[in-house]
């Protein structure tokens, strides 16, 4: 028995791993937008990150097409309940700005990770398009993690001093 699996199917794979990952950031980055009041800046950069989001997983969508396949609803559905989770969670704690921007900057970082590797396996089938398409996602995964490392001390600092004042809220 031969339980070799080729770069192609790996490469599949870890598309449709791409995917999912992408609609759980999107449904975390929905809920972080939606709840962030306080916190303009980091309003705006997550509503300009969840479009960038929505156009990622398309295109990730049109690789898998063109590759014969189709994204995986099991995976799809799986990220989807990760991130109500994690929002649930972050939305019961005090601090929900300041861990919503950590978890932000760490799931860049998976990202990254992915894209990564999706790049290195695109090349190894010969797969430019979809290599292009990788590159071009790692690009704006990179852009959110800079932009979350920058602003991390500022959205602390703004949050410490809103909840050091009585009757502010600050969590959000």
């Amino acid at each position: 028995m031969n339980d070799a699996i080729d770069a192609s199917e790996h490469l599949t794979d870890w598309l449709r791993n791409a995917h999912a990952m992408e609609q759980q950031s999107e449904a975390m980055l929905k809920t972080m937008a939606d709840r962030l009041e306080h916190y303009p800046d980091l309003h705006a950069r997550t509503v300009e990150h969840l479009n960038e989001t929505r156009w990622q997983r398309e295109q990730l969508e049109g690789c898998l097409e063109r590759l014969g396949t189709s994204p995986s609803t099991l995976k799809d559905i799986t990220g989807k309940l990760m991130a109500f989770g994690e929002s649930a969670v972050a939305m019961m704690s005090s601090d929900e700005v300041v861990k919503g921007a950590m978890g932000a900057y760490v799931f860049e970082h998976m990202e990254i990770a992915s894209y990564t590797v999706l790049i290195r396996a695109a090349e190894a089938v010969g797969d430019q398009q979809t290599k292009l398409v990788c590159e071009q996602i790692l690009q704006q995964e990179v852009a959110m993690a800079d932009w979350l490392l920058q602003h991390l001390p500022s959205t602390t600092s703004h949050f410490l001093s809103r909840s050091a004042r009585p009757g502010v809220k600050a969590k959000n």
